[in-house]
């Protein structure tokens, strides 16, 4: 379908999201509720593998325990995403006290020191939502935000969601072109500070590391530490925390001032342990609901 075709059958929808972003928040958390049932007791999306890769990364939880994370996570789930199609209709103001950044200077003080930044983040809280970052740090001409995104198949979502990502002024890179980007905002003398959503599993071709994570064996993306290496740019890690529903707080801890002068893993390392402390602290936040140790389920 061509884009133009795409834009006509998609109206309809763009103009609920739009109605929907209107909503106040009290409204849309009254319809999280109801999508958040629908997910996990009616569609059941993805209930098995949430389930499995809950038992598998607290065995010494009870069943209830892990029970209780399964809901919680459910509606965490479609928390996010009412939040995020929010981005449409929300002021900076109250972008600022939903998401509060903490210990921002990190930033600051390598940024104005001519060096680039790769910030790790996850799927955790509202990863959507880090994008404001731009509100609480230092700006200036030569300094770039940005994050690392997979282009989606469909164009209509993938330019819906590449606009929303925008709304606070950061630049979104595809994946597989994040190394020339950088490369030249660098040649041109700018600084880059860059989010790498880096808790996924690797795909065929990324280059991984195992690591024991959540009671399991697991490969981690090395391709960003990598990328930081031959940049020679500082690696920093966002551990969020919901403090309330509808409330986030990021405080930005730093892993490295020049991942070009550690050793080989030591940032990937260090950002798996984080993104463990981060997700032990508050379980049902996290996204369990992705394939991330390909879990083979048997149908029933």
């Amino acid at each position: 379908m061509s884009t133009t075709l795409q834009r006509i059958a998609y109206s309809p929808l763009w103009l609920l999201l739009h109605a929907v972003a209107l909503l106040p928040f009290g409204a849309l958390y009254a319809l999280s509720d109801a999508l958040a049932w629908v997910a996990a007791s009616v569609v059941r999306y993805r209930r098995r593998l949430v389930e499995a890769n809950i038992a598998a990364a607290f065995p010494d939880k009870t069943e209830a325990e892990r029970r209780d994370i399964v809901k919680r996570f459910y509606r965490n789930f479609t928390d996010v995403f009412v939040e995020t199609i929010k981005l449409l209709h929300i002021s900076d103001d109250e972008m600022r006290r939903r998401m509060v950044f903490e210990d921002i200077e990190h930033v600051e003080r390598i940024a104005k020191d001519g060096r680039s930044i790769g910030l790790y983040c996850s799927h955790f809280g509202n990863w959507e939502w880090i994008t404001s970052i731009t509100l609480w740090v230092y700006r200036a001409d030569n300094v770039e935000y940005s994050q690392v995104y997979r282009p989606l198949r469909n164009k209509w979502f993938d330019r819906f969601w590449f606009n929303l990502r925008k709304r606070f002024h950061s630049t979104s890179i595809p994946k597989n072109g994040v190394l020339r980007a950088l490369l030249q905002a660098r040649h041109n003398g700018g600084v880059f500070v860059t989010g790498f959503i880096s808790d996924q599993k690797p795909s065929h071709n990324d280059g991984h590391h195992s690591i024991r994570f959540l009671n399991q064996d697991t490969p981690f993306i090395s391709g960003t530490e990598m990328l930081l290496r031959k940049l020679k740019a500082a690696a920093m890690y966002a551990d969020v925390e919901r403090t309330s529903r509808g409330h986030y707080r990021a405080r930005i801890v730093p892993i490295s001032d020049n991942v070009a002068e550690t050793d080989e893993n030591f940032v990937t390392d260090r950002y798996a342990l984080l993104l463990e402390q981060t997700i032990l602290r508050q379980p049902d936040a996290w996204l369990w609901s992705h394939n991330r140790w390909r879990r083979k389920l048997n149908k029933k």
